[in-house]
């Protein structure tokens, strides 16, 4: 029998957390809840989450902060729940690692189906691989390094990236030979503005195209692969260097 998903929610308020576990539960989902971040830091050390709700604001912490600690130590999906509603709150929560934004009072239906598709997506991402834990990624006589976010053309000149653009060419590097969807490239890359929406991810691959490829009009480091999403065609090498 499949193993059924780990939800972990983390919110201040009890009735909420309580309404939404047996909700959860009823849908055969796994459910475990807490109050705060010690609480939640306390259920992540000694059990396996597939994906965190988390609440936005709570009296002793913020959720922006916890998202953004969780995303620097993990890629477990994160689905944000907040009464602010703006556009830049939103755009934030992104920034900062969230997978989806859920505005408060919701439809426990409608936060089911999100949760859903996160983790459909998340599973869909190609397993992790040695080239996610190496410093130095190379290819076709490049040099991308990841700790000093920086690229160097074969001929050894620095080529200044924006985030966006170094943060996909890193989601490509670790990931070569291997069709990515908008969705995927979005998730291996998150929490990033620059490439928040996929006509944004558009953009960004036209904009590194211009800057990797020899002839950026007829690419043949990203490829689009029609109806689908995009590859990195080179042979990725990674060392500790």
């Amino acid at each position: 029998m499949p193993v059924e998903p780990h939800i972990l929610i983390v919110d201040d308020d009890q009735e909420l957390r309580n309404l939404l576990s047996r909700f959860l539960r009823k849908q055969g989902l796994r459910v475990d809840v807490a109050a705060d971040g010690q609480e939640m830091r306390r259920i992540l050390a000694v059990t396996k989450v597939d994906l965190i709700v988390l609440d936005r604001v709570m009296p002793h912490d913020d959720g922006l902060v916890l998202c953004r600690e969780l995303r620097e130590a993990s890629r477990i999906p994160i689905i944000l729940l907040t009464l602010l509603g703006s556009d830049s709150d939103r755009i934030l929560g992104l920034e900062m690692g969230a997978d989806d934004y859920v505005q408060k009072p919701f439809n426990p239906q409608e936060l089911l189906a999100r949760i859903r598709a996160v983790l459909r997506r998340a599973n869909e991402l190609p397993l992790q691989n040695v080239l996610e834990k190496a410093r130095v990624l190379r290819f076709e006589g490049w040099r991308l390094d990841r700790a000093r976010r920086r690229l160097e053309s074969p001929a050894g000149v620095n080529v200044v990236l924006t985030d966006g653009e170094f943060d996909l060419l890193l989601a490509f590097a670790e990931h070569p030979q291997v069709t990515l969807s908008r969705e995927q490239l979005l998730d291996l890359a998150r929490g990033r503005s620059a490439i928040a929406f996929d006509r944004g991810i558009d953009m960004q691959v036209t904009r590194l195209r211009r800057k990797i490829e020899s002839d950026p009009q007829q690419p043949q480091l990203i490829k689009t692969i029609r109806n689908k999403g995009y590859a990195f065609t080179p042979e990725v090498i990674g060392s500790a260097e």
